[in-house]
């Protein structure tokens, strides 16, 4: 099939439109823009110059992709957005290119974002992640694979959320959420295992019982972080879902999110 582009939409003639792509009407389609093939643009969404858009995505209505960073510091040099293929991004959703300081904002593949949600200049989102409803991901967040992030939840701009993650709805997320776990409360803390995700994923029962463990001694065994990890590394096997977790302890800038509080 061919390229379709409404009438009452407007495509600059420097983009490049892959192989069936849709154009909605009122859609805009600036000059520096590549969408890949069987993407469908909606209705009064707007994409802007440095998108670049992956293969079998769909756009559903006035959205706004590859707008400029919500930053003061940025003067309008050249930067790029990344989205990958087969997202899919609903209503009202906002996805900003970077600043100069990455050059590069990106979005994996397979990613769904609900209705007003928001990603930030300069943030790494990887692949299958899910944001809920309005959720709003400030600049040069990273969001492993398979992340959940359940409605109205603002992530603090610099962090760092894990692989598997399910964070509740609701929520505020100021540290680092490592990875393969359930977060909820305020502030947002470790209310366990991410379980049920991860068996839904092919993790084998050894694998979730050996995390089971170790995030037990990070988070239900009275011990410090530096002492928990070093008791990890001496006591639990280390399995590749360990060393991730230890891997992400290492790099966390803003520090992990607290255990559970019993008030």
């Amino acid at each position: 099939m061919s390229t379709f582009v409404d009438p009452q939409a407007v495509v600059h003639s420097g983009a490049r439109l892959g192989d069936n792509v849709h154009i909605g009407p009122f859609a805009v389609v600036e000059h520096d823009v590549e969408i890949g093939d069987n993407t469908w643009i909606g209705p009064h969404t707007m994409v802007f110059n440095g998108t670049r858009m992956g293969r079998d995505c769909r756009v559903v209505a006035s959205a706004s992709i590859g707008g400029p960073p919500q930053d003061l510091k940025y003067k309008g040099e050249p930067t790029l957005l990344h989205v990958g293929d087969r997202c899919t991004i609903r209503e009202f959703v906002t996805l900003n290119r970077a600043t100069v300081e990455t050059g590069k904002t990106v979005i994996g593949s397979d990613c769904l974002f609900m209705a007003n949600s928001h990603v930030a200049h300069d943030c790494r989102v990887g692949n299958n992640v899910i944001l809920a409803n309005s959720v709003a991901l400030g600049g040069h967040v990273h969001m492993d694979d398979w992340a959940i992030i359940g409605g109205t939840t603002p992530i603090h701009q610099f962090s760092h959320v894990g692989a598997h993650v399910m964070i509740g709805g609701g929520f505020r997320v100021v540290k680092d959420v490592p990875p393969f776990v359930l977060a909820g409360q305020t502030p947002l803390a470790y209310e366990g295992l991410n379980s049920i995700g991860l068996r839904r994923r092919g993790f084998t029962p050894q694998a979730i019982e050996t995390l089971e463990k170790a995030y037990t001694l990070i988070y239900r065994s009275n011990l410090n972080v530096s002492q928990a990890v070093a008791r990890i590394k001496t006591e639990v096997d280390q399995i590749p879902e360990i060393r991730t977790v230890l891997d992400f302890i290492a790099a966390s800038k803003r520090g992990i999110i607290s255990g559970r509080s019993h008030r």
